[in-house]
């Protein structure tokens, strides 16, 4: 597990959205068995209080389940699991937005950017393009 942990925002909400990342891309997938609270906290390095509250967070969200006596699973709630990758889309460009909405730049601009600089990080990184 590879977490990149920022200043900003409080760390068991960056665990969260990490699982969320790792379920977008296919990485955990629906019923995959997930470590216990304390070995999550051993392998970010980050306090098993901290860990707790990321388990409680994703439990409410319905991302994961736990039953007594048996390991925590990623949902296997299909509705849940595909809203996953939208809800990161939509807060990845919710947040562009808020970022440029001051310098008002024309909506074509930012699209032809946009799609500009995605083709460019994406062949740079080896990755699809949006040809």
């Amino acid at each position: 597990m590879n977490v990149n942990f920022n200043n900003r925002d409080p760390l068991y909400l960056q665990v969260v959205q990490y699982f969320k990342q790792q379920i977008a891309i296919g990485q955990l997938e629906a019923g995959h068995e997930i470590p216990s609270r304390r070995e999550l906290a051993s392998l970010l390095k980050i306090n098993p209080n901290t860990a707790q509250r990321a388990y409680k967070e994703m439990e409410d969200q319905a991302l994961i389940h736990t039953e007594r006596n048996f390991p925590s699973r990623i949902t296997t709630d299909e509705q849940i699991l595909n809203s996953i990758r939208q809800e990161l889309i939509i807060e990845a460009v919710d947040s562009f937005i808020k970022t440029i909405q001051p310098i008002n730049v024309p909506l074509e601009e930012v699209l032809t950017m946009v799609e500009e600089r995605f083709d460019k990080v994406m062949e740079d990184e080896g990755g699809f393009t949006n040809d």
